[in-house]
């Protein structure tokens, strides 16, 4: 685990625009996350900047065992690292979840019921993030969640496509920095 920080933290100052923060996810944010997410009652879970895998491995012990978790990461050296994980529920992806679309089909997977979003929306112009969150409402299965935790509030003002009724917001103050995690509910 120290290692993977390490990596982390390197991958962090090499793209500090790729990531969203210089360490990995408390445990407290993790639980939060996968809570969230209802990851337990999901069949397919797409989780789009999987960093160093520890919010992957969260997902997967919460998910169930018939379940399938896609991760997609554009950073290579996390892609390296998250490919690692040995889970046959597992696929690691690497590439943009500008494409998740595209991953989805080739990949011939279903729509997902649930798409946790780690990816810093702050750091990416307004085009790019509202294009990345209207394929996700796109793709996303009727009746299914996206989950993004973030240092701002930019992914909530670009992501206008579930209405506010469908919208809840927490914070996890027991992480560094502090993260809002917010849910949107797919009619």
């Amino acid at each position: 685990m120290f290692t993977d920080a390490v990596k982390f933290f390197t991958e962090f100052v090499r793209h500090p625009r790729q990531l969203g923060s210089i360490i990995p996810s408390s445990g407290y944010l993790k639980k939060r996350i996968t809570r969230m997410a209802d990851v337990a009652q999901a069949q397919l879970v797409v989780e789009l900047g999987p960093g160093s895998g520890g919010t992957t491995r969260a997902i997967l012990q919460a998910m169930p065992a018939d379940a399938t978790l896609l991760s997609i990461e554009l950073n290579e050296g996390l892609y390296q690292l998250t490919g690692k994980i040995a889970d046959s529920r597992y696929i690691a992806h690497h590439g943009d979840a500008a494409q998740l679309a595209d991953i989805l089909a080739t990949r011939q997977l279903p729509e997902p019921d649930v798409v946790i979003s780690g990816i810093p929306f702050s750091t990416m112009d307004t085009a790019t993030g509202t294009n990345i969150l209207a394929t996700i409402h796109q793709q996303l299965a009727p009746g299914g969640r996206f989950v993004a935790y973030q240092v701002s509030d930019q992914v909530d003002r670009l992501n206008t496509f579930y209405g506010t009724s469908a919208r809840s917001m927490e914070v996890e103050w027991l992480n560094i920095p502090p993260l809002r995690i917010w849910c949107w509910h797919k009619p």
